[in-house]
């Protein structure tokens, strides 16, 4: 007769496991596969404890042969825009640049109401869960009132309901000139606050943006947000966004968490000037996010096809230091007509677009724990998880990882399931 074994107490045989993903690569065991290791899972009380060398794990007390494919944690999507999203449909003949997405949305947003935002935004959710995210950041277009617009309320609503399922944090979207009225933002941080949002701020070539900066960092602080910037989206000259914003949390002495989302123009930085600016980003902890679908798609805008990608730094920065991330951004309107909300996609891209060369293991981290330190989401590294927290790709590499994504992704704890269903029958 088998031996009945506690819920997930036995193995899982034959899996591979990105060394990125690891907190503790030494101690954790297994055969190193090129950036894998590779071995049979001991799980003890629901939890990946250890690797033991491939064809080792007792048989009676495997609990699913994962056949070589790779496990790796939820993925974290850094920076999306569920309001927009799903739009491109009915904005005819829409293209162009930053400006013109912008003027083309414009008009669209008018025609928003409870149930379209809703429909819209739980499509994209909905697409979010199905690559694997178990954690999302939703920026919303916040506008000049006091008042929390439409997509706030519909978005907060959609965020308590699923908060079992995926947690959605939401980053009000502010122009930084709305900063120079302390009246008017200190109601929109108030409400930002009581819903655990984030406070989002546009910075792009203003005119005055040191007083502007000053009071969101302080007024931030005072409430206890993190921030999350729209930071230098654009290839022009002069642009030093990114800077600024370190100088200021340097200067305030803020206490939150800082998440500058593009920041294009860092490659329109001498070897100098840039070597100062990771430097700062790194020893203030700074993470910056590049979003490569819609900068690919904006950037670089001429009468032909383009000779500059549009995508910040991320090579140096990674070299540097530098906490990165790689995001989604835009997906299906004025900004991007295509796009996919799938951080694993977004990846693939960024490999493309940034020459990010393999190993690919190590860029996972832009996704998962990396992604997970910036948005203040826990960090989930595989040595010590729950099987329920992991998900076992179809691939048996990382390129094939990136490259395939995680479609219908399946939990570890689930397909140990019947295993443990059979071991009681017994």
């Amino acid at each position: 007769m088998t031996e009945v074994r506690s819920d997930l107490d036995g193995y899982i045989a034959d899996l591979r496991i990105p060394l990125d993903l690891l907190q503790n690569v030494s101690a954790f065991g297994g055969l190193a596969d090129g950036d894998c290791l590779h071995g049979d899972l001991r799980v003890h009380d629901g939890r990946a404890e250890q690797l033991l060398p491939p064809g080792q794990a007792p048989q009676h007390e495997v609990l699913f042969d994962a056949d070589g494919r790779i496990a790796l944690s939820g993925l974290i999507e850094v920076h999306a825009h569920l309001d927009k999203c799903h739009t491109i449909d009915r904005l005819h003949g829409i293209g162009g640049d930053l400006e013109r997405a912008i003027a083309a949305q414009g008009p669209d947003k008018q025609a928003w109401t409870f149930d379209d935002i809703h429909r819209r935004a739980s499509r994209g959710l909905d697409e979010f869960v199905a690559a694997g995210c178990r954690a999302v950041r939703s920026h919303v277009d916040w506008g000049n009132s006091a008042d929390a617009p439409l997509a706030w309320e519909v978005l907060n609503q959609i965020r308590v309901a699923r908060a079992e399922q995926i947690e959605l944090q939401l980053s009000a979207l502010i122009d930084l000139d709305m900063f120079h009225d302390g009246s008017i933002v200190e109601a929109m941080l108030s409400r930002i606050s009581a819903d655990d949002g984030i406070a989002g701020v546009f910075l792009l070539g203003h005119a005055r943006p040191a007083a502007a900066l000053r009071t969101a960092f302080s007024m931030a602080d005072r409430f206890g947000l993190d921030l999350d910037f729209h930071v230098d989206e654009s290839l022009a000259p002069g642009l030093n966004g990114v800077e600024q914003i370190a100088d200021q949390a340097l200067a305030s002495g803020y206490r939150g968490r800082i998440l500058c989302g593009h920041a294009c123009s860092l490659v329109n930085r001498g070897a100098d000037d840039l070597a100062r600016i990771l430097d700062k980003l790194a020893r203030l902890d700074i993470s910056i996010c590049a979003l490569p679908s819609t900068n690919l798609y904006l950037q670089g805008r001429g009468p032909g096809t383009p000779d500059r990608r549009g995508l910040t730094r991320l090579r140096e920065l990674a070299a540097a230091g530098v906490n990165i991330t790689v995001g989604s951004d835009n997906v299906a309107d004025a900004f991007c007509p295509l796009g996919r909300h799938d951080p694993m996609h977004s990846l693939a891209t960024a490999v493309l677009g940034a020459h990010l060369d393999p190993p690919f293991g190590r860029w996972l981290k832009s996704i998962t724990v990396d992604a997970a330190r910036a948005l203040g989401s826990r960090e989930r590294w595989i040595d010590g998880s729950q099987l329920g927290d992991l998900w076992l790709s179809d691939a048996r590499h990382t390129a094939e990882l990136i490259n395939l994504g995680l479609s219908s992704p399946r939990s570890l704890q689930d397909l140990c399931k019947p295993a443990l269903g059979e071991a009681r029958r017994a």
